[in-house]
């Protein structure tokens, strides 16, 4: 097993509230692809909400209430990668302007992380910050662009950009179904 998994990020602004009849076809669909990243091979675990379910009741942003975020971890970016193009997320993620604004700044990132480490809302964010700030790199970069695990144990590495989770930060909840 590897010292590493790979994180992600991304965020979507809704085109109108979660309970409204815009995108009532999103949420239904939400539990089944929830279910097939759950099963997929590489899926090590997503942040949910304290519905313990999915995390369409966090704010990334306070300010914010239709910005959404969808946080994960995966053994690879292959497994993500698979996950994301080649099952069934695939037709909803073709359907996502349906549902969602088209963002002009980045909106996702991937990063490694030691494995067994769940990120929270400030840490995924952050990685967002740092690809808007600085561009892709090792600390966060896309799948156009991806960078291999760190080299080293985890223990040498620094997972966040600024040395530290905050103390106020969210904790997502737990959901690893295996």
């Amino acid at each position: 097993m590897s010292q590493f998994h790979l994180a992600q990020v991304n965020v979507g602004r809704i085109l109108a509230p979660l309970d409204s009849p815009q995108l009532a076809d999103f949420v239904a669909q939400l539990p089944e692809i929830n279910a097939v990243a759950d099963q997929a091979p590489g899926f090590v675990w997503r942040m949910v909400d304290d519905s313990g379910t999915d995390a369409t009741n966090l704010r990334p942003e306070n300010d914010d209430d239709m910005l959404l975020i969808n946080c994960s971890v995966w053994e690879s970016v292959e497994a993500l990668r698979n996950f994301t193009y080649r099952s069934e997320h695939l037709k909803v993620l073709a359907r996502r302007r349906e549902w969602f604004e088209r963002l002009a700044d980045f909106h996702h990132a991937l990063w490694w992380v030691p494995a067994g480490h769940r990120p929270g809302i400030g840490e995924a964010m952050e990685r967002i910050a740092l690809i808007r700030d600085i561009g892709e790199g090792p600390g966060a970069f896309t799948f156009r662009a991806p960078h291999p695990p760190p080299t080293g144990s985890p223990g040498e590495f620094g997972h966040v950009r600024h040395g530290g989770h905050s103390p106020a930060e969210h904790t997502p909840a737990e959901h690893t179904p295996r």
